[in-house]
């Protein structure tokens, strides 16, 4: 309290720290209180048969961003394999050590950038509290909770708010984890992840999964993919991508991308343009049932991590925060297969959950040159919306069009602050720019605003 005193008497007003005091607890109030979307379904679901491991995935759809949480049902034996130039982790110079004997009972992927890093400890609070684990190191089995994970980035351009999975998220997810579906797509820790951002494909990504079984051997492979570079199929071509009108017409080819840099990373020629994220990472696991010592599975966890490079390119760059984990649940106790062919059958299996991570990419509305609207009509769409303390719009009319303009810290969208965007009709309410990248206004009839509705939208609220 002292310290708190002083700082009044400093220069603030106990009425000013009050007001201060107000706005940081709202702001973390709002978070608190956000709705939760927890195991959601998608439209395609990774089935696997292997009891021991759990899944469960959360969201903040106001985000959106989310939290996927991987549990197995007793510990397990886990390396990983770091790449890129901006990791973010969780206990894993623990792992780097190599000790041979299983602790492993989570690993815990999360948007939210270095704040998501919260949901990884807060599984492992979660297990404690549940009475899975606690305290006791004097037994010959330690029971202490141990959870790893990484965190990937998805703020900056790609939404108009800093919401992050925390504690409150991650434990939910935990708790309602179950065997035998995993939700592929936008979903759980890739909720608002994108690839591409290299080329300036700014196409929307999200978490993949994949299993195979070859005998008594099961390999499971999953993925969020939130890459710089381009995701990549077995021919070549690139699995999503808002294109360049300055590439020629026909299948995007990575192979081509990468001979005809730099010109291939030229942006369009439209009006509006979304800077492309720099700030990438995709964080993977790999988990097998056959029994593994440490150097093993440190082995097969940098051979499947170097194999991505087919399917993402470029590959952990000093933008990406790459980070591969391989478990090893040890049920097969006789090894179905040594080393290098073990890495090559898990190798297969994650290029398959990276290419399940990619969804259906949301496609530009189509303007009507027929939609007319009178001058009152046109004046009730105006006026200030707000998407977060940093993001505003402001939309006026002028000549009987309506245009956008942004009126908070940042740009919304590539919509600037100095120069009007135009509208152009779509609907009765709906508004869209043309530009490189589908951006939609949609005028809900209780005053808000909806940029690109679906499962991507952002919601700005009339001030």
């Amino acid at each position: 309290m002292r310290g708190l005193t002083h700082t009044i008497g400093a220069g603030l007003s106990t009425l000013a720290l009050a007001a201060i005091l107000s706005i940081s607890s709202a702001a973390v109030d709002d978070q608190q209180n956000e709705p939760m979307s927890i195991n959601a379904e998608s439209v395609r679901m990774l089935s696997y048969d292997w009891p021991i491991l759990k899944v469960g995935t959360g969201s903040y759809e106001a985000g959106p961003t989310g939290v996927t949480v991987f549990q197995f049902d007793k510990k397990v034996l886990v390396a990983a394999d770091v790449r890129g130039g901006g990791p973010g982790t969780v206990n894993a110079p623990y792992m780097d050590l190599g000790y041979n004997y299983a602790e492993l009972d989570t690993v815990v992927f999360a948007g939210g950038s270095w704040y998501g890093l919260e949901a990884v400890t807060a599984v492992a609070t979660a297990l404690k509290d549940d009475g899975v684990r606690d305290g006791n190191v004097f037994t010959e089995d330690v029971n202490i909770a141990m959870s790893v994970g990484s965190i990937i980035f998805d703020f900056g351009t790609r939404r108009l708010n800093e919401i992050y999975p925390d504690k409150r998220l991650a434990q939910a997810a935990f708790r309602a984890a179950k065997t035998g579906t995993f939700p592929l797509g936008a979903y759980g820790a890739g909720r608002f992840a994108k690839s591409g951002g290299f080329f300036g494909c700014n196409a929307f990504s999200g978490q993949g999964g994949a299993f195979k079984q070859v005998g008594d051997l099961k390999v499971a492979a999953f993925v969020i993919a939130n890459p710089y570079g381009v995701i990549t199929d077995r021919d070549g071509k690139v699995a999503a991508c808002y294109t360049s009108d300055k590439w020629p017409d026909g299948e995007v080819k990575t192979s081509k991308l990468m001979q005809g840099f730099p010109e291939s990373r030229e942006t369009g020629t439209a009006a509006v343009e979304e800077t492309a994220s720099a700030k990438n990472t995709t964080v993977s696991l790999i988990v097998v049932n056959q029994k593994m010592d440490p150097a093993d599975l440190k082995r097969l966890a940098v051979q499947v991590h170097t194999s991505m490079g087919r399917g993402i390119q470029p590959f952990a760059t000093q933008f990406d925060g790459d980070v591969l984990y391989a478990v090893s649940t040890g049920e097969l106790e006789k090894p179905a297969f040594w080393s290098p062919d073990l890495g090559v059958i898990a190798s297969e299996v994650m290029w398959d959950a990276l290419l399940a991570s990619v969804p259906e990419q949301p496609a530009a509305a189509t303007p009507n040159p027929d939609q007319k609207y009178n001058a009152s009509a046109l004046k009730g769409f105006a006026g200030d919306y707000e998407f977060s303390r940093f993001a505003s719009l402001n939309i006026s009319t002028k000549d009987g069009k309506l245009y956008a303009t942004a009126s908070g810290e940042r740009t919304v969208f590539g919509i600037a602050h100095k120069e009007a965007t135009e509208l152009v009709p779509v609907s009765a309410r709906e508004f869209m720019v043309p530009g490189r990248y589908p951006l939609t206004f949609h005028f809900e009839e209780d005053g808000s605003l909806m940029l690109n509705p679906g499962h991507w939208q952002q919601h700005g609220t009339r001030k």
